[in-house]
């Protein structure tokens, strides 16, 4: 394993496994804040029940959110020194910021967790609230850095130099949006999947129906309406990665050839050295029009790439496929949750529903992974889009490779307390917060 793909693939580790750790992190609060305000609204002690456990869980992925996200910013020094040193006093406003909303965060979640009856109620729901929407500007502030790496803003590069630094411009650059709401949609809906799975499976079980049943209606709300909006989300960051990005796009969609009318493609195995796709659904015209807006227009294909500046196809297009396939099935199960909420009341907690959203629990995190993918991938060879190439930013220093193995033990390590923590926190729920069950009613 040589130094670039050791320090590649270390990066690409951490990132995988903090992303979860963060999604969940930023989205589990709003979840716990509308359980408190359902409580504070109906005087349900479930909600109340309800409200401690979710914050428990909130405070555990708080912690190992923290700690891998440390471990990230040490990483980006160590592995890619010579990225730091140009990069850091462009974007380090977005950095610094979200070192802010951090630190309110953690004021915040400890007021929640331990102002139970030493606050007013509503100041007390409103830390929560503090705690959600701090947390959310933070994986926004990250996203818009990360953003600036694919769309760099806010200087004048001249001859070598950065010169005229405009952090803020370098922040609010022509990526930042389409990318912080397309990540934070997928956030919501892969937690809330994730979440209202993990209830379905214990009312699938007959555990505490009543606390579980409360618990996935909240989290299957959330993630349904997410995942419906993540369409539009997807609609405009992809017309503004064929602008700013043609190569990624061709990459995405293993488009070798500049046309007009371009077909998407379903699916397929691209076939990189005869420039072709086998086994593919190919719809005529469709890649133009969700590219820029018609059916005619030409859609640049990586035949008018630089072969040394073209993004690798295979592991860029499956990722992509991946992300939208999961994505669909998603879309799906919402519509019939939502359906079953509006006009057929008698779906609610059917057991083939219920066990659509078991099926679920792990989709949204996987089409996250996938989508990272293709955003990190898609803009190789370049770490700082079409100005820096990635190995000319790596770390000189020997041994990468030593370290990879280091931080895969660590990263494994924290994964397997953190399901042992949960594990233990979802096994007591039926002792700590056993519910005589309500009239049948109330459980509607």
């Amino acid at each position: 394993m040589d130094d670039l793909f050791a320090a590649r693939s270390q990066m690409a580790l951490s990132l995988g496994f903090h992303i979860i750790y963060a999604c969940i992190g930023m989205v589990m609060p709003f979840f716990m804040a509308v359980s408190h305000y359902r409580y504070l609204t109906t005087k349900q002690d479930v909600y109340k029940r309800l409200t401690k456990a979710w914050s428990k869980g909130v405070a555990i992925f708080f912690a190992t959110g923290a700690v891998s996200g440390t471990m990230l910013s040490f990483e980006l020094g160590l592995l890619w020194p010579r990225f730091m040193e140009h990069a850091g006093p462009i974007f380090g406003m977005p950095f610094s910021l979200e070192g802010t909303a951090f630190f309110i965060e953690a004021i915040a979640l400890g007021f929640f967790l331990y102002g139970w009856g030493r606050f007013n109620p509503w100041f007390h729901w409103f830390t929560g609230v503090v705690v959600g929407l701090s947390g959310l500007a933070s994986g926004i502030l990250v996203v818009a850095a990360n953003a600036w790496m694919n769309s760099p803003a806010g200087f004048d590069y001249v001859n070598g130099q950065y010169l005229n630094i405009d952090p803020l411009k370098a922040m609010f650059n022509d990526a930042w949006f389409t990318q912080a709401l397309h990540m934070t949609l997928a956030a919501f809906a892969a937690t809330g999947f994730a979440v209202a799975g993990l209830h379905a499976l214990m009312i699938l079980k007959k555990r505490n129906v009543v606390f579980h049943a409360k618990a996935f209606k909240i989290a299957a709300i959330f993630g349904a309406v997410a995942a419906l909006l993540q369409p539009i989300s997807g609609d405009l960051s992809a017309k503004d990665v064929a602008q700013r990005q043609p190569a990624k796009l061709a990459a995405m969609e293993a488009h070798f050839h500049t046309e007009k009318s371009a077909a998407l493609v379903l699916g397929g195995l691209p076939d990189e050295d005869a420039k072709k796709v086998n086994y593919a659904i190919k719809i005529p015209g469709m890649l133009s029009f969700l590219a820029h807006g018609n059916f005619e227009q030409e859609v640049t294909g990586l035949d008018r790439i630089p072969e040394r500046d073209q993004p690798p196809v295979l592991v860029t297009h499956i990722a992509f496929q991946v992300m939208v396939g999961l994505g669909s099935f998603l879309m799906l199960v919402s519509f019939l949750y939502l359906l079953a909420l509006w006009k057929k009341k008698k779906w609610l907690y059917s057991t083939w529903l219920l066990r659509l959203f078991v099926l679920a629990i792990p989709l949204g995190f996987i089409a996250i992974e996938a989508g990272w993918t293709v955003t990190e991938v898609g803009r190789q060879p370049w770490i700082i889009y079409g100005i820096m190439r990635t190995e000319d930013a790596v770390t000189p220093m020997p041994g990468i490779a030593y370290s990879f193995y280091l931080f895969t033990g660590i990263y494994l390590s924290l994964s397997l307390v953190v399901v042992y923590l949960l594990y233990r926190q979802i096994k007591a729920v039926p002792t700590l917060y056993d519910i005589t069950p309500e009239p049948a009613h109330a459980t509607h």
